[in-house]
Order: structure tokens, then C-alpha cells, then sequence
């Protein structure tokens, strides 16, 4: 499944908590039973819409659909008492006109009045208002038709708005108490920063979450976003009104070519889910062009994103899975075993690079050779990045296509999922399949696949975030960050290792951007879980690496180069601190169900009531190396996962409501 499906489940005190369901990340996409690649939750937007829904509330929202509205029907009155033909007469914001081979010449006077229309063939012109929707610009639509342009005012709402018979919602909407007793902008600052002390993000420490780079968003590279000249952009906006973005597109694009070693780029796909299922349409069209349509396997090593065999599974072709070596790397055995078996009907390979194990493996080069001579095509996931951006390009080193983060190792925030950008950059025998768009022919190759996302440019307005990133590091910067990536994950990882077994490294003993900490011959030996340390690394005041991928009862741990080494060390600390804790466990001083770490995360709450374990309370909430002025106080205990697997909420419609 697909997305996000959140569970209302509880925590240890029985209080509501709500949880991700059913495991729907994409590390527990099924690789041989893929249907879907979906995993980004474009998360900073829907924040935004749903801030907006809190600040205005159903009264709000209903008075803002009432003056859209009684403007949409204002112009249209005025248009169909001039004679022009409305194409339908029930319209809610767009009114849409039949002016038989006027729609150019009525287009373009418009635009000359400052109001951009839009034209469907040559006998139909489409317009849209808003709540922002002004008289003055009313008027100007309707001189571009040659009528008096004489609207003194739009009414707030209309006192029956035929336009809308039949259609009026009867149904409640907004009737979550959030959505109705938000009342003031203190109340609403206060909302916010209630929301935001529940959080833990980059602003209180470090989030080693591995295959994520959870690295710095720069507040001089988010603030253009902001800016209306970006933010308010229409995508379908007129070429000669969008020369400032366009110039942003094509230098990051350039930037981006030169960074990677490839030859064409589209920034179209708005994830990277997007950009792997681009790259893959690219080189089933390459196929088909050289009358090799039959190519359909796409070899994938079991280690990989679930979202590869997802994304393969998309483009129409068939995963057969790659198995793993001892070291962690792809097994060249049984990849060439599969090659040979499968050399006539290969379309590509997909290979992380680094590998999703956080090693440079030095097989890549003959990796690819030996796709590249059975006839296939080599897709590198650009997920780690980050460990490569100024040291090594792929498509110098044999790949054929690789997707970029831009949400990852180019700044763009990534917490929480998103906003994604998937950049899909190819050598040039594939740049003519890359996306297109029927609406904007200069965003991309005639002869492409078509579009991958619905804007020409994808997600277009948070591009400056990745363009000032690259601006201002320049090239010794950019690698420089990579350097100190590398350097950092192997730090962490020769600190711990005595402690907890670094799961893979190469051949000198390093890692490359982030590292595996196995758990798992704790837990055979004294019950302690990766779960336990997780949520125990809380208390510690840090948000957990990431759990059981690729390997499970694993901890995946990528500092990035956001983090010093005072950063570091208290990481290694709290893990080392955690250590000890769990050597009492195996010494037999205390049992795993009576432990701090079966009980972590502790809360507030949980401190001021009757204390029924036989740890003291200052060793559950403030360990070693916590500082109390400084303490991240969690909201929910531990979490009862299969509760909230139990009890989905949805805001769907029963089905039974389609009835009719």
C-alpha cells in the first residue's frame, strides 16, 4: 500500500497516539510484488494547506468559496449580457466561453490589460477567480472581450447563486475542535509553537537517520521560496513571464549535469519515487526505438529502496532480485548467473551507489560492464549522493541514468517526508526519452515519454533552495561537505564498533557516508531490541537512526556533514551511555521487562505520577550527559504498533456512499 495511512493507536499509558500503519514506508515496499513506488508525503504543502484550513476555520473557508464564487458569476453575467455563450451555466470559480476563432486574439488583449486567460483551441477561452479576484481586473477581462469593462465592486457573496443549483454542500466539514477554536493570531502563534515543541528536528540535534541525509536547511536558502515572485508563480504562466525561474532551472541544471558527469537532465519529477520510474520509462522507450521492445528485466539487488522494484514494476518490466553477498555488497556471481540467464531479455539494472549498505564497492565498474555487454541499461539511485558530490560521477563510471534527491543531498528539507524533488539526469543516448509536457513543448524532448508530474517543471517554486545551495558552496564547498560526510560516519563508526558491530565496511575497515550498527547479537543474548534503543535514544535526547533497513534488527546511522564533532561525541556518548545499560541486562542485574529500556521514551507526564518501576526517575529522564535546561520532553510513551494497525482512521467516504 501506498502513502501514508495513519493509525490511531496508544502508548504505554494508555494515552491516544497516532502512528504510521501497516508499515507503510519504503523500505517494506515487497520487491517482487511491487504495484506502487508512491512514498513521498509532500509534507511542507500540506502543512501549509492545512494551516490555512486552521487559521480560517469552516466559516472561513465557506465565506471565502462565497465571494469566489459571486465573482466567477459576476463576470460571467456581464460576459453573457454582451453575447458571449457561456459553454456551461453551473461553475463554481472557472467560467469557461465559446468565442468561435476570437480565443487568440481575445488571449492576447488581455494579457496586454495585465490578466493572463487561458485559451482551449481556438474557440474556447477559460477563466478562473479567486478570493483575492479584484474589480479592476475584472474589468480588464471584460474590454478583452469589447465590452465596457463598468464592475464598481464584487459582492462577498451572492444572495442565491444559481450557478451552483444543486450543487450547494448540505454535509459538515472541519469538525475537529483544531479547525474551530483557533480564533486570534496569538492563538494561532501559540498552536504553532505547541506543534513545534512536540517536534523533534535538526534545530535541537542531530537526526542520523541513515539513507536519508538529514542535513542543514540553510535559512538564506529557504527564504526565496517566499517570495511571491517564486511561491505565486503559476506554472502554466506565459514563457515570457517566467524568465526569472526558467533561468534557475537551466543554471541548476547545468550545475547538476557537471556535478554528476551526465548529459541531459529533467527536473520534472517532484520525488525521487518519480525520478526512478522517469529513468526507467527512458530506457524502455530506448529499447523500443531499437526495436528491443522485449527487454523487460530489471535486475535489482535485494539491499535496495523497495521503491526500485516498485518503480520497475511501473514501467512495465519484471524484477528478478540480486542476491547478496557475505560482505554486503551485490554478489557478482549471482548477478553474472542472472545475466546469463536472462542476457537477451535485460533492460536494466538498478544499483544504489554508494551501496544502501554505506560501502563504495569497487565492483561497480565491472558491474556495469557487464550489464552494458549483455545489452542493458545501468540506473544509478542517486539516493547517497551525498557521498559522491565533488569526489566521483556516475556517469563517468559506467551508470546510464541516475535520479537525484534534490530533498536530500541539495538541501531541499526532508523531514517528514517531503517536499520532494527528483531530478531524473542521463547520458545522451537516452536524453530523447526524458519527460515532456504537452502543455510547455520547451520543457523537454519531442520525442519524450511523456509527463511524470503535472507542472512542466515539477515543484519548481522550492528550486532556489537547491540553487542558492549550490551557488554559495561552489565546487571546493560541495566536496569539501562530502569529505566531511565520509568523515564523520567513519568517526561514529570507529567509536561504537566495540560496542555494537559495524555490520559492513571495505576491505581497510571504512565506511562511506553512513554506517550499520548490528543489534542483533545483543539481542539473541539479552532480549534488548533495536526498538529498545530507539526509543531509549530518546530519553538521551536524540531522534532515532534508522530501524531494521536495510538489514532488520539493525541501526542505519548518516550523520552528514551538518554535525561537529561536540555533536558527534554526544551521540556516541548517549550510545555508549545505552551500552552499559544493556550490559546490566545481560549481567543479570536487572531483567529486560523491568529495564529503563523497555520503558523508554519517558515523558513528563509520566514522572509526576505513581512510579511503579524499580529504576529511579532521574535515570529515566535524565541520564548521563542530559542536560536538564535543555531537555527534549516526548509527548506519547512507547507506542503499541499493532493497536494502530488495528484502528486506521480515513477520511474517504464509505464506500456504500457511492451507492447511487
Amino acid at each position: 500500500m501506498p502513502g501514508r495511512l495513519v493509525g490511531v493507536s496508544v502508548d504505554e499509558d494508555g494515552q491516544q497516539a497516532y502512528r504510521l500503519a501497516l508499515q507503510t514506508r519504503e523500505q517494506h515496499i515487497r520487491r517482487e510484488k511491487a504495484t506502487s513506488n508512491i512514498c513521498t508525503a509532500q509534507v511542507l504543502l500540506a502543512v501549509m494547506a492545512s494551516m490555512y484550513a486552521v487559521w480560517h476555520g469552516p466559516k472561513g473557508l465557506k465565506s471565502i468559496a462565497e465571494r469566489t464564487h459571486a465573482t466567477a458569476a459576476v463576470v460571467a453575467d456581464r460576459l453573457r449580457a454582451g453575447g458571449v455563450e457561456l459553454v456551461a451555466d453551473r461553475f463554481f470559480d472557472t467560467v469557461a466561453v465559446r468565442v468561435p476563432g476570437r480565443a487568440a486574439e481575445i488571449v492576447a488583449a488581455a494579457r496586454d490589460e495585465g490578466v493572463n486567460l487561458w485559451q482551449v483551441g481556438e474557440d474556447q477561452v477559460q477563466l478562473s477567480c479567486d478570493e483575492v479576484t479584484t474589480a479592476r481586473e475584472l474589468n480588464a477581462v471584460l474590454r478583452a472581450f469589447g465590452l465596457p469593462g463598468d464592475i464598481e465592486s464584487v459582492p462577498r457573496a451572492l444572495p442565491e447563486p444559481a450557478a451552483l443549483d444543486g450543487f450547494g454542500r448540505t454535509s459538515d466539514y472541519l469538525t475537529h475542535p483544531v479547525f474551530n477554536s483557533v480564533t486570534s493570531e496569538t492563538m494561532m502563534l501559540r498552536y504553532l509553537r505547541r506543534l513545534a515543541d512536540r517536534d523533534y528536528a535538526l534545530d535541537r540535534g542531530m537526526i542520523p537517520l541513515g539513507s536519508c541525509t538529514m542535513k542543514l536547511n540553510a535559512t538564506t536558502e529557504m527564504e526565496p521560496i517566499t517570495w511571491p515572485e517564486f511561491g505565486a508563480l503559476h506554472p502554466f504562466a506565459p514563457v515570457e513571464q517566467t524568465e526569472g525561474i526558467r533561468q534557475i532551472v537551466r543554471e541548476l541544471s547545468d550545475w547538476l549535469l557537471e556535478i554528476t558527469g551526465y548529459d541531459d537532465i529533467s527536473l520534472q519529477p517532484n520525488a525521487g519515487a518519480q525520478g526512478e520510474l522517469a529513468g526507467l520509462m527512458a530506457i524502455r522507450a530506448y529499447h523500443r526505438a531499437n526495436g528491443q521492445g522485449a527487454r523487460t528485466i530489471c535486475l535489482i539487488p535485494a539491499s535496495a529502496h523497495g521503491t526500485n522494484a516498485a518503480s520497475a514494476v511501473m514501467a512495465g518490466m519484471k524484477v528478478v532480485v540480486v542476491k547478496t553477498a557475505a560482505d554486503g555488497s551485490v554478489d557478482m556471481e549471482d548477478l553474472a548467473a542472472k545475466v546469463e540467464q536472462h542476457r537477451d531479455t535485460i533492460a536494466a539494472i538498478m544499483v544504489t551507489y554508494p551501496s544502501t549498505h554505506g560501502v563504495y564497492e569497487d565492483t561497480i565498474t565491472k558491474l556495469c560492464g557487464l550489464i552494458h555487454d549483455a545489452g542493458g541499461q545501468v540506473y544509478v539511485d542517486g539516493a547517497n549522493m551525498n557521498a559522491l558530490v565533488g569526489l566521483a560521477k556516475p556517469g563517468h563510471f559506467g551508470a546510464d541514468v541516475s535520479h537525484l534527491n534534490l530533498h536530500k543531498t541539495f538541501c531541499i528539507p526532508h523531514g517528514g517526508g517531503g517536499p520532494g524533488v527528483g531530478p531524473v539526469a542521463v547520458r545522451s543516448h537516452l536524453a530523447p526519452y526524458l519527460p515532456n509536457h504537452p502543455l510547455a513543448p520547451e520543457a523537454g524532448p519531442a520525442t519524450g515519454v511523456g509527463p511524470i508530474a503535472g507542472a512542466p517543471y515539477g515543484s519548481a517554486s522550492i528550486l532556489p533552495i537547491s540553487w542558492t545551495y549550490v551557488r554559495l558552496m561552489g565546487g571546493e564547498g560541495l566536496a569539501r561537505a562530502t569529505s566531511l560526510a565520509v568523515l564523520n560516519a567513519n568517526y561514529i563508526a570507529a567509536r561504537l564498533r566495540e560496542a555494537y558491530p559495524v555490520l559492513y565496511a571495505s576491505e581497510d575497515g571504512l565506511v562511506a557516508h553512513e554506517c550499520i550498527l548490528d543489534i542483533r547479537p545483543l539481542t539473541a543474548a539479552t532480549g534488548v531490541t533495536v526498538d529498545d534503543i530507539a526509543k531509549r535514544l530518546i530519553d538521551y535526547g536524540f531522534h532515532a537512526p534508522t530501524m531494521s533497513f536495510p538489514v532488520a534488527g539493525t541501526l542505519m546511522v548518516e550523520p552528514t556533514e551538518s554535525e561537529d564533532l561536540a555533536e558527534l561525541d554526544r551521540f556516541c556518548d548517549a550510545m555508549l551511555a545505552i551500552r552499559a545499560e544493556v550490559e546490566q541486562v545481560a549481567s543479570g542485574e536487572v531483567s529486560i521487562t523491568d529495564s529503563v529500556l523497555r520503558h523508554a521514551p519517558h515523558t513528563a507526564v509520566s514522572l509526576a505520577q505513581e512510579w511503579p518501576y524499580a529504576y529511579d526517575r532521574q535515570v529515566a529522564a535524565f541520564p548521563d550527559g542530559v542536560d536538564p535546561r535543555a531537555k527534549y520532553w516526548p509527548v506519547v510513551r512507547r507506542i503499541d504498533g499493532a493497536y494502530g494497525d488495528r484502528n486506521l482512521i480515513c477520511s474517504c467516504p464509505p464506500p456504500e456512499s457511492f451507492e447511487d
